[in-house]
């Protein structure tokens, strides 16, 4: 019976060849099957045999571990300099694009309101 290893959904396409690289090299017999477009099936990683599913399910395991640390990291060294950051980091480095994003949102909800607003 099949064993679903990890979904494909949303992930990024590094992880996804780090995850087949991963594999290949402890010579994990999977196989993939990509989501779907529209969203209707989630695709991912795929082993036949109980065992192979273990090894693999530890495998990942530790794989996330390291990726998790490394990207923790990275976020904390861009919030150090300054290239990460929330809203307020946007309108710092980007103003006129952040002012036009706002002003897009307003007209935006403004029309999609409008009906309801003459109703009233």
């Amino acid at each position: 019976m099949p064993h679903h290893l990890m979904n494909l959904r949303h992930v990024p396409d590094d992880e996804a060849d780090e995850i087949r690289a991963l594999f290949e090299e402890h010579e994990v017999n999977y196989y993939e099957t990509p989501p779907s477009f529209w969203g209707i099936s989630m695709g991912g990683f795929w082993v036949h045999d109980d065992d192979e599913a273990e090894r693999a399910r530890q495998l990942l395991d530790e794989y996330q571990r390291q990726r998790l640390q490394r990207q923790r990291q990275a976020y904390e060294r861009g919030l150090a300099t300054g290239e990460v950051g929330g809203v307020w980091n946007l309108f710092r480095r980007h103003p006129v694009r952040a002012l036009a994003a706002i002003l897009a949102i307003a007209v935006i909800a403004g029309i999609s309101l409008l009906p309801f607003i003459r109703i009233g």
